[in-house]
């Protein structure tokens, strides 16, 4: 255990060792920077029990690989401080303290919202808007930008406009999670995000300026050397209220803490998105985990799916695709969902064809039983294509109802797809 007494700027620190608790003074407070060092005076060791009354600003485990009269070094997992520290004696009760250089993890996925609708109490949550777009982490390190999209895939070719994110970190590199939204009339559109999505090299530095992006930033895993995964979502807030991110090409929208839930939802409905995501302030980041401790609270419906075939167009559709049929993941196997019908303008056609041509395959992929009405002249196709449909609701034999395309989604591995919750 640790235990971290403030008297604003100096901070005491306590750990639990031998059954006792040893015990530095830190005039200046524990450093941020892992180049400077901090001093640490040595005091009595007090007994464990004596934690309990103490006035504490952050208390929680650590661990220890360096316990020596000379050298400590811990990693502190608390909800305000956490990070690798050593303790190193220079003179007698004189120490010092530095922060240790961590290196942002490798291969983090998207934390993902594991519950729906709102919850049944304000206390606990905090709210932020659901902007329609790709998700995306970027990993800021020396000036330099690597972003990674939400199926692990390098996207960074595709937005070459946020290489300019990086000279704003330039000392503090940082792992930061956010969206990148292209708004037509001032709302997202994620049909106008289409053409950025797909696009590479010099087609994507074309479209800079035709189509320009927004990298809404939300959250923040990883600072100057300082792993956040265990801090407490309304810390990592203020982490990334401090950073003061705002530039031609991205931003970071408000998290909205301490307010009600359905007055946000209502300014999100007044600015035409699609809903919000609560996010409990207590909480974690979980990588590549569908949380309950995050919930989309959605004005309409969505889904990611995956195309299995498709059946040909009739009357101003002829010769070209007339609707999707598309699938979920479940335990048992690809589930068919429905046909998908609108939604396409010609350009999307096109496009649709030219990915699924390659696909073709003599067998439905489904493992669940596809309608006759549906199968009737259908075109199988290898199950590796994922778009994204809005629908009015699941039906009782679990077909979409109303479903309209929305776009392609190549961020998305396709076994990745699941039933949203």
């Amino acid at each position: 255990m640790f235990v971290i007494q403030e008297h604003q700027p100096r901070c005491d620190l306590w750990l639990e060792h031998d059954g006792a608790l040893a015990s530095w003074v830190i005039p200046k407070g524990l450093p941020d920077d892992p180049a400077v060092n901090h001093l640490a005076i040595r005091t009595e060791d007090q007994r464990a029990r004596g934690a309990s009354s103490l006035r504490i600003a952050d208390s929680g485990t650590y661990d220890c690989s360096t316990w020596t009269d000379r050298e400590v070094k811990i990693t502190l997992h608390g909800s305000r401080y956490s990070g690798a520290y050593a303790l190193f004696q220079t003179d007698g009760d004189q120490w010092m303290i530095h922060r240790e250089q961590v290196p942002a993890p490798r291969g983090l996925l998207p934390m993902l919202a594991g519950g729906t609708g709102m919850p049944a109490s304000d206390e606990g949550w905090g709210y932020e808007m659901k902007w329609d777009g790709q998700r995306a982490l970027a990993y800021v390190e020396d000036g330099r930008v690597r972003l990674i999209g939400r199926s692990g895939r390098d996207i960074t070719e595709s937005y070459p406009e946020l290489a300019a994110l990086g000279p704003v970190l330039p000392r503090r590199g940082a792992v930061l999670d956010g969206e990148i939204v292209a708004f037509e009339k001032g709302s997202p559109s994620f049909a106008a995000l289409q053409p950025r999505m797909h696009a590479t090299g010099d087609a994507a530095k074309r479209l800079v300026a035709a189509t320009p992006i927004t990298y809404l930033v939300f959250d923040v895993l990883h600072l100057d050397g300082r792993p956040l995964l265990d801090v407490r979502y309304e810390d990592r807030q203020q982490l990334l209220a401090d950073l003061e991110l705002a530039g031609p090409s991205w931003h970071t929208p408000p998290a909205f803490l301490g307010v009600s839930g359905k007055a946000v939802l209502h300014a999100a409905e007044q600015q035409g998105l699609e809903g919000i995501v609560a996010k409990r302030l207590d909480s974690g980041y979980l990588p590549g985990v569908r949380s309950p401790d995050w919930r989309k609270v959605k004005r309409l419906f969505q889904q990611e799916v995956v195309v299995g075939g498709w059946r040909p167009g009739k009357g101003v559709r002829e010769g070209r695709i007339g609707s999707l049929l598309v699938g979920v993941g479940t335990s048992a196997g690809l589930a068919y969902a429905g046909r998908v019908g609108t939604g396409f303008d010609e350009a999307m056609l096109r496009l649709l064809g030219e990915r699924l041509a390659p696909l073709a395959r003599e067998t439905s992929p489904f493992d669940t039983e596809v309608p006759a009405d549906h199968v009737r002249d259908a075109r199988w196709v290898e199950p590796e294509l994922v778009v994204q449909v809005s629908f009015d609701r699941w039906t009782r034999d679990d077909r979409l109802r109303h479903p309209v395309f929305l776009g392609l989604r190549t961020d998305i591995d396709p076994r990745q797809v699941v039933r949203e919750p």
